[in-house]
């Protein structure tokens, strides 16, 4: 038996075989999970479809999350076939390469606005639409990174957006304790994937991170995956409103040095 038999799960953000999401989708579907995906549109028939397909999915549909009449018909639509939600996936973030490199003063008022909208109001957005469905047991994983506690280089707006979505991570945790539903997010270290790309230097923080993290190693999609079935069993019935970093322990080193 799979510790997730028997539930069903629904991810935002796969972009292609490289996301954290999908990482997280292999993982759950590994453990019995049935798994529905949404993503923006545009990535819909070219990436996320064939790769969905491949795990036995027929739920896929596009949505853009700044669009919040997008959200309701998404759940709306898994509603259609669905009682109910036992794992709500949020893997969505952006914000403008050109706020991503140089100094945070730079960052434009549009540019804060819609990184703060896409990366972290999204997900009070998708938890209000999937309420309805969620029921006590139910689990809300989302992803975050260290830069939304210290400063990291270039991650700039990103990095105060991440850190509005652990608030919020926070005190969604407090709305939905009372109905036995739990949020948490996941802390991953740094992984090569698109979004990444977009991060000036990122290359650089990525080469020196197995030199200095206590584990000695970078951190993959499946490590991730691993910590999601965790927070989505009922293993982790007791753990909400939290932040589990699976960094190889990066985060507990005040100076790190590489040998």
């Amino acid at each position: 038996m799979g510790l997730l038999d028997g539930k069903t799960a629904l991810i935002f953000g796969v972009a292609n075989d490289h996301s954290i999401a999908w990482g997280i989708a292999r993982a759950f579907h590994a453990e019995g999970a049935t798994i529905g995906f949404s993503s923006v549109e545009s990535l819909i028939e070219r990436r996320v479809r064939p790769l969905a397909e491949s795990i036995g999915s027929t739920f896929i549909e596009p949505c853009d999350v700044q669009d919040d009449e997008q959200i309701r018909r998404v759940f709306a639509k898994w509603a259609e076939t669905h009682d109910s939600l036992d794992i709500l996936v949020h893997a969505l973030a952006f914000a403008k390469r050109e706020d991503l490199e140089g100094g945070f003063t730079s960052t434009s008022r549009e540019g804060f606005a819609l990184a703060l909208d896409v990366s972290a109001y999204s997900l009070v957005a998708l938890t209000r639409e999937a309420q309805p469905l969620l029921r006590e047991g139910s689990s809300i994983l989302t992803l975050t990174y260290y830069g939304a506690e210290k400063v990291v280089a270039n991650y700039n707006v990103m990095g105060v957006a991440k850190a509005a979505l652990e608030a919020s991570v926070r005190y969604l945790a407090a709305d939905l304790g009372p109905s036995g539903i739990r949020v948490n997010a996941i802390s991953a270290g740094p992984i090569r994937t698109l979004a990444a790309a977009g991060i000036a230097g990122f290359k650089k923080t990525y080469g020196s991170f197995a030199e200095t993290a206590p584990l000695r190693a970078n951190i993959t999609p499946e490590d991730i995956g691993r910590a999601a079935v965790f927070l989505g069993s009922d293993l982790s019935r007791a753990v909400t409103g939290e932040v589990i970093y699976v960094d190889g322990g990066f985060n507990v080193m005040g100076v790190p040095v590489a040998d």
